[in-house]
């Protein structure tokens, strides 16, 4: 693999001079990328991660906290859009690299299930800034460095492996492909108490899309992806209709178009913090043990996420090195302070960015654009909760490094 210095390979030639100022801070044509493909690839990062903008505020919104408190689900939309588009943009100019970042599922779970049963909201978003702080002391230290560093190759190529059999048996299961086996086993064909059958028009939609990508992919058609994920989502607009299927045959939500597209931002969950609180309501002790359990997860989930993206866009060098690894993990754990502000949790990187790397991505270009799509989504709510609330399932089944 070619070594990288200052972001990129050779340039073919072409003196810096001739090319934009925007293709010279990003490293563009050095990494072999054009604008048109960043842009490409930027929007389909946001398409293929756009659900966590309803999917984080279903999963917040529902658990109360321990003064049976619970957050406004209008807020946390905003709000996850908000931190998901300024993590993305500064994770793009920082570390020119194509991650995007948004509320980070792993890290979710323990502040819905495991902190707020014990704490109040402001105290456990408290803790999650204090999550980023470390992760930032981490970096300045070169303690996150040194850790990625020490891992050998074929470790990190496995965990990238690992990732994307993980979020293909994700894709399978939300589809209703395959689900928990019934009287002992692992898996089996088809949904719970289907008989280990594939029935349904919602595996119709999920086979047509897996089928629609996968033969624009292996025949070189660019945004064959984004193409993908667009006819899938129209053919499952017309299905639902056309049909009459009920909305649980899909999930949480039908796929059906809003009443009205637009929303008005609500901003009131902004800097609702307690940095302190936490550790004199729930104890030293078990505020000690939740921040270390998100450090923790934020901590080895971000590693394999990173590496993961950097092989498939093939910007790590022949030793195992990614360029500008320092920036990377700095706005990674500053992330997660944004996340706290915003009370919606940390906002890490994800995985899902090797969507836009497998359509051409390859520079910090393509988080901006994916950020800039999100901050444009906090208007447009109605829309992201009507076809993002359940993503379609079969996208996950391409990101495999």
């Amino acid at each position: 693999m070619t070594h990288l210095r200052n972001g990129g390979p050779s340039s073919g030639g072409r003196s810096p001079m001739d090319r934009s100022r925007l293709d010279r801070f990003f490293f563009v044509t050095e990494r072999g990328s054009t604008l048109g493909r960043e842009l490409r690839g930027g929007l389909t990062t946001f398409m293929a991660m756009a659900y966590i903008i309803v999917l984080n505020p279903i999963i917040l919104s529902g658990v109360p906290d321990a003064d049976g408190d619970f957050l406004s689900p209008a807020q946390l939309t905003t709000m996850t859009a908000l931190a998901a588009g300024l993590v993305t943009i500064m994770m793009g100019v920082v570390g020119r690299a194509p991650i995007a970042c948004a509320a980070a599922l792993g890290v979710m779970a323990v502040v819905a299930y495991q902190a707020a049963p014990v704490m109040t909201w402001p105290e456990v978003m408290g803790l999650v800034v204090w999550q980023g702080i470390a992760i930032v002391l981490m970096v300045v230290t070169g303690v996150r460095a040194a850790v990625m560093n020490a891992l050998p190759r074929d470790l990190k190529v496995a965990i990238g492996v690992g990732i994307g059999m993980f979020v293909a048996l994700i894709g399978l299961a939300n589809a209703g492909f395959v689900s928990a086996a019934e009287g002992g086993g692992l898996l089996q064909i088809g949904a719970a108490g289907g008989g280990g059958h594939l029935q349904g028009w919602p595996i119709l939609v999920f086979v047509c899309g897996l089928v629609l990508a996968g033969v624009l992919l292996v025949r070189g058609v660019p945004g064959a992806i984004f193409y993908g994920i667009v006819g899938a989502t129209v053919l499952a607009i017309i299905v639902h209709h056309a049909a009459g299927l009920e909305v649980e045959e899909w999930g949480s939500a039908a796929p059906q178009l809003p009443g009205t597209p637009f929303a008005v931002p609500d901003f009131g969950l902004l800097l609702r913090i307690d940095l302190f609180g936490a550790w004199s309501s729930a104890g030293v002790t078990t505020a000690g043990v939740i921040l270390f359990t998100l450090v923790l997860a934020g901590f080895f989930d971000a590693l394999g996420t990173i590496l993961a993206i950097g092989t498939k866009a093939g910007i790590i060098d022949a030793s195992g090195h990614m360029p500008r690894v320092n920036r990377i993990l700095v706005a990674d754990g500053a992330g997660a302070v944004v996340g706290g502000l915003t009370s919606s949790s940390a906002t890490l990187v994800f995985v899902e960015s090797t969507a836009g790397v497998g359509e051409g991505a390859r520079t910090g270009l393509a988080s901006v654009v994916t950020g800039l799509f999100f901050l444009l989504a906090i208007f447009f709510a109605p829309c992201s909760a009507s076809f993002r609330r359940r993503p379609p399932p079969w996208r996950w089944c391409w990101w495999a490094p």
